[in-house]
């Protein structure tokens, strides 16, 4: 059914039409409107058979879903940002134990300093938790992944993390095609759980291991990881099958075919890209894009096979390994392996900087003439940057960065005289 809705409350449907039967609640902007929906929706009684928990924390929210997994429900929670920091001894111990769990992560930046608005620094810090990572593109993205997200850890038994754009999609209204009940019931099967604590036939679930196990414990989450190569698409295939969409997959490409310079990006900013390439495109240059649908597992074959079809590469990521460059770029150079194109980092959108389509057309174009540098802050003020280089090199007690930079560009005397 056609609705024209928030991101936010489509993502809420989704998770709802899965039939969870344990959703752990803890508000954070701003995956908040998710939970807050999903309270209504079990309240008002549209979804059944379902323990809604509001809970102290999101270290408790994670750690509450682990046990009503451990238990054999089907289970759901939400987080973002520095919840997700909190979280992270939980989001270790749910890989660990196989648990299959699904989150979403509304992604916002990661303080200090303080910063609520958007880009991916927060799922990106646990990347190399064992979950399973699945970036959407749009808002009907993140509902169709939502429903495949819970097939795929339950085939798995393994947690996934579904990363939403927070703002530019939790927040932003739009059409969306909201499946109904009887196609995602065809779709996905009652859940039934590959271990379960039943005190009719007690086991143990996270026993202690040593060295003389652990490597071949953490091997086989490893080894799982390899196999969700092959049950992503398999996964897609079906959810295309019945519901007529292509919303999922390991990458989706752009106007690649016949590409000189190739964009690889994750998440919503594909949007923005692909309207300056159709720009681009227009005045006769090649130039495409590949998405990278999902980062965990990171699937080096698929990208290598577009990669040895360019000549350049231009890795656009809304992240950065402080004191190393790109994160995502650095996953892409891994599947460049044996070429000797050149792959080109570039860092925007940090913190929720508006990421233009004029600037794109200005870093592409510089692109095309290798003009760029291995490393590429967009829209980087310069001046800025080295005027509190310099301060910190004159004075020792130069001062709070953050705040400086905020006098620097003005924010500060603004603030007082508003």
């Amino acid at each position: 059914m056609l609705k024209q809705i928030e991101g936010s409350h489509g993502v809420a449907e989704a998770v709802g039409l899965c039939r969870p039967e344990v959703i752990c609640a803890y508000p954070i902007t701003p995956q908040t409107h998710i939970v807050e929906d999903l309270g209504a929706l079990v309240k008002g009684g549209k979804i059944t058979d379902c323990e809604f928990i509001n809970v102290e924390s999101e270290f408790a929210a994670l750690s509450v879903g682990i046990g009503s997994s451990a238990a054999g429900a089907r289970t759901y929670t939400a987080t973002a940002s520095q919840g997700l920091l909190y979280m992270a001894e939980a989001v270790y111990n749910a890989s660990g134990l196989g648990l299959p769990i699904v989150m979403t992560v509304g992604n916002r930046a990661i303080g200090s300093p303080i910063n609520i608005w958007n880009d991916q620094s927060d799922s990106m810090s646990m990347r190399d938790a064992g979950w399973i990572q699945l970036f959407a593109e749009t808002n009907q993205q993140a509902i169709d992944v939502h429903i495949q997200a819970f097939k795929i850890a339950e085939t798995l038994s393994m947690p996934v993390m579904v990363c939403v754009d927070g703002f530019i999609l939790t927040h932003a209204y739009e059409r969306m095609d909201v499946p109904d009940q009887e196609q995602v019931d065809r779709f996905l099967p009652p859940f039934e759980p590959r271990q379960v604590l039943d005190p009719s036939d007690p086991i143990s679930i996270g026993a202690m291991v040593g060295p003389e196990a652990f490597t071949e414990v953490r091997y086989m989450e490893h080894h799982k990881q390899l196999k969700a190569l092959e049950i992503i698409p398999e996964i897609n295939n079906e959810f295309k099958e019945i519901f007529g969409r292509d919303s999922g997959g390991l990458i989706s490409t752009y106007r690649a075919d016949d590409a000189d310079t190739l964009i690889v990006t994750l998440g919503s900013v594909i949007g923005t890209i692909s309207e300056v390439i159709d720009e681009m495109r227009d005045k006769g240059q090649k130039i495409g894009a590949m998405t990278i649908r999902s980062f965990r597992p990171f699937p080096l074959d698929e990208i290598h096979e577009v990669l040895k079809k360019t000549q350049r590469v231009v890795v656009f990521e809304k992240c950065l390994a402080v004191g190393l460059g790109g994160i995502v770029a650095n996953n892409v150079r891994m599947a460049h392996r044996g070429l000797t194109t050149p792959v080109y980092t570039v860092i925007g959108g940090l913190g929720g900087r508006p990421i233009t389509r004029k600037s794109l057309n200005e870093l592409f174009e510089k692109a095309m003439n290798d003009d760029l540098e291995e490393t590429t802050f967009l829209d980087l003020k310069q001046d800025v940057v080295d005027h509190e280089i310099d301060r910190a090199e004159k004075f020792n007690r130069s001062g709070a960065i953050a705040e400086n930079v905020l006098r620097q560009i003005g924010v500060v005397d603004v603030a007082k005289t508003s």
